[in-house]
């Protein structure tokens, strides 16, 4: 409980600081949303001139990829500052005065560092998931409990890949190409798992499940999925569960070499 009244604290202040430079609010939400919309654009474009994935209209696909939209900028607004963050303390080796705080260094990261610009990205997912949804219809209110599931499982995905992402800043602080790596991992949960080879959806799926993304809480509204796709939920909270693991684990060893 005490965590999570600092952390709606930490919250507020965000917001009141990102709205006291309205300019600079509107400009880099906009940014962020203009980002990310060149994939359902594509999309439009790949049927507007006749081709398309096979045994998947539009609004299906537009639907998948705006669910993705909705979990990474959920998931940027709570965590994607805990990389820059952890890389700028342990470049300019400030990473002490973290340290020193009275909770936990990793809290206080992601607390004290609220992406607020990203809330953008999810509120565009959300309207494209709605228009998207309207077109292609909702298999009933048990489409949408599985919906619910499968959306926070792909959260605690990207969750996982940014502290996995932020714990390896700790060896490799100079290679800001760590990100873009993960994001090319991630853009596979944008797509209809069926276009990939058998290996890859396997991939996808248990071992870095990035179809948890996008993919499944999709098809899961679309009433398009196996009963069997809940057990892919467990890799999910083992991925989050390895990435807080992981990052807590680098931070002892920073400590232990003179931190």
């Amino acid at each position: 409980m005490k965590y999570l009244k600092i952390y709606g604290v930490c919250v507020r202040t965000a917001f009141s600081q990102a709205v006291a430079y309205r300019a600079d609010f509107l400009m880099g939400s906009l940014i962020t949303l203009l980002s990310n919309i060149l994939f359902p654009l594509v999309t439009v474009l790949i049927y507007a001139n006749g081709a398309s994935f096979p045994n998947w209209t539009m609004w299906e696909v537009l639907l998948i990829q705006s669910v993705y939209s909705m979990s990474t900028g959920l998931a940027s607004m709570v965590l994607s500052s805990v990389v820059w963050v952890t890389m700028d303390h342990i470049r300019e080796g400030s990473f002490e005065t973290v340290l020193l705080k009275p909770i936990s260094p990793l809290f206080f990261i992601m607390a004290s560092n609220c992406d607020v610009k990203s809330i953008s990205l999810l509120l565009g997912g959300m309207v494209m998931a709605g228009i998207s949804a309207y077109h292609t219809g909702i298999a009933g209110f048990g489409a949408v409990v599985s919906f619910v599931i499968l959306f926070v499982a792909g959260f605690m995905v990207m969750c996982g890949m940014n502290l996995i992402m932020a714990a390896i800043s700790f060896k490799w602080v100079g290679n800001s190409r760590i990100p873009e790596i993960f994001d090319s991992i991630s853009n596979f949960g944008k797509y209809p798992m069926q276009i990939f080879p058998q290996a890859m959806q396997i991939l996808a799926a248990l071992i870095i499940p990035v179809a948890m993304i996008g993919f499944f809480p999709a098809s899961a509204l679309l009433g398009r999925l196996d009963g069997k796709v809940f057990f892919c939920v467990i890799p999910c909270a083992l991925f989050l569960g390895f990435g807080i693991w992981l990052y807590n684990k680098m931070i002892l060893l920073y400590e232990g070499v003179g931190g």
